[in-house]
């Protein structure tokens, strides 16, 4: 049987990955209310749809400061891909390439900078950095990046210390002894991360543009006091994110956050949105709402757990499809057309 939808790949790697690494990628925080309601604020939103709206050509492309992707979905900077693929990020990597979106590689790559780029060259790709205790390593990286053709840097703001995340204190979680985070190889032991460095400020946005010509997006904002700083101190877009629920537990979901980050941005900067994207439908209500893209966590790692590239690509394939769809239902023929008429909040 085909697969239909993101729901029949998540139901694929929780029977097949191994139990510690469908936990990891599975796991939020202490109660895991945050990831949940990622999810479920989705369904608080309702469509007004407009009928009648001649939807016979479709536009879904978008663009990320000012490169065109093919469809408003990129792929989120996620950890130890080799846990889901024995390809790991390099299929990642090309899986968007042959979908022309963006990808962001995470610091915590299980394959090289150099091996990703390699993998799909051309593709349009960003680099995830957390900042480390060791300021030689966090700059070394960034300058790999730049070097390697990565056209963006994203600088994940909300993990000053890893987030209680149950399941993996009870299995012990470390990766197996023949995968490695390949870009920080002979740097340190960074499995406890506990060398991520707590005291980084907005501040170290200046420390940043003084290493690299790359444009500089935050992850991580949900709030409107930290969209202004973010403005202020010269990035050129915005996150929106909880990391899936994994950091502080009980914050909002980022749906929800999105709202009051666009209204305080007023299209200074993009914004985007991660978390709890699992329909073409909340895709549009994403972008009703304000966000220029999103990205996808968790069902990226669920594709590559299916068929590796070809099942990420199929993850990617269903949502450009259900983006079209609820795209037209609702009365758009554009991503331009797309906005806050489109959408109201229930009052369930």
């Amino acid at each position: 049987m085909g697969m239909v939808c993101l729901s029949d790949f998540e139901a694929y790697a929780k029977k097949y990955l191994p139990k510690i690494a469908w936990d990891f990628f599975a796991s939020g925080a202490d109660d895991c209310s945050t990831r949940d309601e990622n999810i479920l604020a989705y369904k608080r939103i309702r469509f007004r749809p407009r009928m009648l709206r001649d939807v016979s050509m479709m536009d879904i492309r978008t663009k990320l400061l000012g490169t065109e992707i093919s469809f408003p979905v990129g792929i989120a900077p996620t950890g130890f891909h080799q846990l889901a693929w024995p390809d790991g990020e390099k299929s990642t990597a090309r899986a968007a390439k042959a979908m022309n979106t963006c990808y962001i590689a995470s610091t915590y790559s299980t394959c090289t900078l150099e091996e990703i780029s390699a993998a799909a060259p051309g593709g349009l790709r960003w680099f995830q950095l957390y900042i480390h205790r060791n300021r030689a390593v966090s700059q070394q990286l960034v300058q790999r990046a730049e070097a390697l053709g990565f056209q963006g840097l994203v600088l994940t703001a909300d993990l000053p210390y890893t987030g209680k995340r149950r399941d993996d204190v009870r299995n012990g979680f470390r990766l197996p002894p023949h995968m490695k985070l390949k870009n920080l190889e002979g740097a340190f032991e960074v499995c406890k991360m506990s060398l991520l460095d707590p005291s980084v400020t907005w501040n170290d946005i200046y420390w940043l543009r003084s290493l690299t010509h790359l444009p500089i997006i935050i992850k991580g904002i949900l709030t409107k006091e930290d969209a202004e700083l973010a403005v202020r101190h010269g990035v050129q877009g915005i996150i929106v994110s909880n990391h899936g629920g994994r950091q502080l537990d009980g914050g909002p979901a980022t749906i929800d956050a999105l709202v009051e980050v666009a209204a305080a941005v007023q299209g200074r900067v993009e914004v985007y949105l991660d978390g709890g994207i699992r329909k073409g439908s909340d895709v549009l209500k994403a972008l009703a709402l304000g966000a220029k893209c999103v990205f996808i966590g968790r069902p990226a790692l669920w594709g590559l757990a299916y068929k590796g590239e070809e099942g990420l690509q199929e993850v990617l394939r269903i949502l450009q499809d259900e983006f079209r769809l609820s795209m037209a239902l609702a009365g758009c023929a554009s991503v331009s057309e797309i906005g806050p008429h489109l959408v109201q909040f229930s009052k369930l």
